[in-house]
């Protein structure tokens, strides 16, 4: 029998400790190269462990349930005769993180076990610097209990900070009172069961002064039953529940006139069997268009300054059967319309089929949710944190419209700009909703 290799989980982004949901290879099976091994479900999406190199499979090494980061050890797999001058390869790689590298410089002694995370340190963030998707995570000891830094790793932080939960008001539950991910969730939920949450030192705004969540016996009204909440659900809804109660919202609604759009459009669908042109594609190119013209609203708001971002990417809301998503479509402003219609399909396949990454769903800087397909004449969209906006889309219907000299029918599309006040206000919205409505309108524009 030839030398046994390590499969092993690789590059997850910031995900840690997710649980492996299923089982896709027994022992004595044989796998091709980047053939899945098990499937892991982490809270934004599931991932499979893909086979380094043909083989086959000679022991697993996780069960269901069991909880595995970048670098753990999947199955041992005899390599095929001609993987085995490539099989070497992944073993060493996820050793040499290059994650811990900071680590080392503050704290020496903690670098040889990447599991454990020495006490938080102001160069903590840096351990994201590699992630180009994930902008650094600032800690600031000052803004914080003199002498009583909360105790939580950089991966904690960053799940906290995503959650927009204040980590002086978590307790700790782990050993020397360290706060694991679990206690962030827990606070979570009693926050969104209506459990009233402590306020920050000082008293000022450290959280909703609300009235308990009113328990109800239900069953004493009628039969019941009971599903739980996916964990895209779980997540999403925190999320949006932040956003909401943070963000102050308004939102602009306005009509854009797409008949010749639809035209060029189903020409375009025509002449490209091949791939789906449908009407997402436009509003991604125009709401780019319009990104340029007014880059306020292609922005995130960092304590009293404004990030303005020199990229585009657009973030597209996809309904799936475990709840929504919203994959990014990078570089948005450098692709054509086929080649966006290509990427959207994919992606949208992905998202339905659990198959999307940490990274696919990072580094948005504008969404776009769209319930065309569905009905709806207008709707109030959650603008999707760190962003300052989002668009909404409704059903497109033909409607009378006055041309100088007599109603004539046109297609119109109804939008509903979702826009951060603090950031954006009513005359900027105004102006680039209409302006976006003139470039769907007359997609010459896109050319200026």
């Amino acid at each position: 029998m030839a030398e046994l290799k390590e499969a092993r989980v690789p590059d997850i982004g910031d995900d840690k400790d997710v649980p492996v949901i299923e089982l896709l290879v027994q022992p004595g099976d044989a796998v091709k190269k980047d053939q899945g091994l098990v499937t892991l479900e982490s809270d934004k999406a599931t991932m499979e462990v893909p086979a380094p190199f043909d083989g086959i499979v000679r022991e697993l090494k996780v069960k269901v349930g069991d909880e595995l980061s970048e670098g753990s050890v999947v199955a041992l797999i005899e390599p095929a005769a001609g993987a085995a001058a490539a099989a070497p390869a992944p073993t060493p790689a996820p050793k040499a993180e290059a994650a811990p590298a900071p680590a080392v410089e503050a704290r020496p002694e903690t670098a040889p076990a990447p599991k454990a995370e020495p006490a938080p340190r102001p160069a903590a963030p840096a351990t994201n610097a590699g992630n180009p998707s994930t902008p650094p995570v600032r800690f600031e000891a000052d803004a914080l209990l003199p002498g009583k830094v909360p105790h939580a790793s950089p991966a904690v932080r960053v799940f906290a900070r995503e959650l927009g939960v204040d980590l002086a008001q978590v307790a700790g539950s782990a050993r020397a009172g360290r706060i694991t991910r679990e206690d962030v969730q827990a606070f979570v939920k009693q926050v969104m069961a209506g459990g009233a949450a402590p306020r920050a030192a000082g008293g000022g705004g450290g959280g909703l002064d609300l009235i308990p969540w009113p328990k109800v016996d239900f069953s004493k009204f009628g039969d019941t039953e009971r599903q739980p909440l996916s964990r895209i659900q779980k997540l999403s809804g925190a999320n949006l529940a932040r956003n909401w109660a943070m963000i102050p919202h308004v939102t602009q609604f306005d009509d854009a006139d797409i008949t010749e759009m639809e035209a060029f459009r189903k020409k375009l669908g025509e002449e490209n069997k091949d791939v789906k042109v449908t009407p997402l594609v436009f509003l991604i190119k125009a709401a780019v268009a319009a990104l340029k013209k007014y880059p306020a609203f292609n922005a995130s708001l960092d304590g009293d300054e404004l990030v303005l971002k020199k990229y585009f990417n657009i973030g597209i809301a996809v309904d799936t059967p475990d709840g929504l998503v919203v994959p990014v479509i990078r570089d948005a402003d450098r692709k054509g319309l086929l080649e966006l219609a290509r990427e959207l399909g994919e992606i949208s396949a992905r998202a339905r089929d659990k198959k999307l990454t940490s990274a696919d769903m990072q580094g948005g800087c504008f969404s776009i949710s769209s319930l065309g397909g569905i009905g709806g004449t207008a709707f109030t969209p959650i603008i999707n944190a760190p962003e300052v906006a989002i668009l909404g889309v409704s059903r497109s219907a033909m409607k009378p419209v006055w041309n100088g000299s007599e109603f004539a029918p046109r297609l119109m599309l109804p939008l509903s700009l979702s826009y951060d006040h603090r950031v954006i206000d009513g005359a900027a919205a105004a102006r680039f909703t209409s302006y976006l409505a003139q470039v769907l309108g007359d997609l010459r524009r896109l050319l200026l």
